[in-house]
């Protein structure tokens, strides 16, 4: 009996996938906050570009996105400055904690929000919106990039006939330092239903109407993430293309503010 109950949900998982079911029920359930941050989204929007009074402008837009990690996001800050793609500006948002001493480059903008939201879909949106750039990339504040990781994206980005976003290999570490392994899966988004392969710390995309993160409340516990949603989402109207270079180095932190490492 108990199995027959079960084959509605199991035929649903299989024909479209269960991070797709689980995703529309978080719209679902957690719905009613999204439009109170939406709202609080496009007024610190306002209110920092107007304080700002001018942002640094470049091809490709980085957004950090940080919470009370100093060390670790001026890490962060300087891997994403020391891209050999120089065109480009750096925008970190701080999730309403206050900002730490960064290093004094005219490409780097960071700003605070006016409280804590605890959603790193508003904190990343915030960025993405302060800036108008062709490009835009990802950086997590525990993570780092190597050199060329915005060149190697632009490459194909650029090539005729390119795609409109690209996420290239990530080189996962433990936090000892050790590496743990490279996760390099090509993009496909029948299989990307059911396995959580993408993150957007490896994420370049072109800029368009599709290229904002969700605004749900998730906690720890609430899958999928919203890296996965994003470019699930985008690749639904816009082509993504896998880029096999491990260019991320990815910190497998159990105790990401935003993420828990599952995989």
């Amino acid at each position: 009996m108990r199995r027959i109950a079960r084959a509605p949900w199991e035929l649903l998982k299989r024909s479209f996938g269960w991070l797709v079911l689980f995703e529309l029920r978080n719209k679902i359930l957690l719905a009613p906050s999204a439009l109170r941050l939406r709202r609080f989204e496009t007024a610190e929007t306002r209110r920092l570009a107007a304080a700002a009074a001018g942002l640094p402008a470049g091809l490709v837009a980085t957004v950090i996105a940080t919470h009370r990690r100093p060390d670790q996001l001026r890490a962060a800050v300087r891997s994403a400055l020391a891209q050999t793609v120089r065109d480009q500006v750096v925008v970190v948002v701080d999730d309403g904690a206050g900002l730490p001493e960064l290093p004094d480059d005219p490409r780097l903008c960071a700003v605070s929000l006016a409280r804590n939201t605890g959603v790193a879909g508003v904190v990343r949106n915030v960025g993405i919106r302060l800036t108008r750039s062709r490009y835009v990339a990802f950086l997590d504040d525990d993570n780092l990039w190597e050199p060329d990781h915005l060149e190697r994206a632009l490459a194909v980005l650029g090539a005729p006939g390119g795609p409109d976003g690209v996420y290239t290999a990530l080189r996962r570490v433990l936090p000892d330092g050790t590496e743990r392994d490279v996760l390099s899966v090509p993009f496909d988004r029948r299989r990307a239903g059911r396995e959580s392969f993408l993150d957007t710390n490896a994420f370049v995309a072109r800029r368009n109407g599709s290229l904002h993160f969700s605004r749900l409340r998730r906690t720890p516990d609430v899958l999928p993430r919203e890296d996965w949603e994003l470019v699930h989402r985008y690749s639904r109207r816009h082509s993504v293309r896998h880029v096999p270079d491990a260019t991320v180095r990815y910190l497998v932190n159990p105790h990401s503010f935003y993420t828990t490492w599952s995989g």
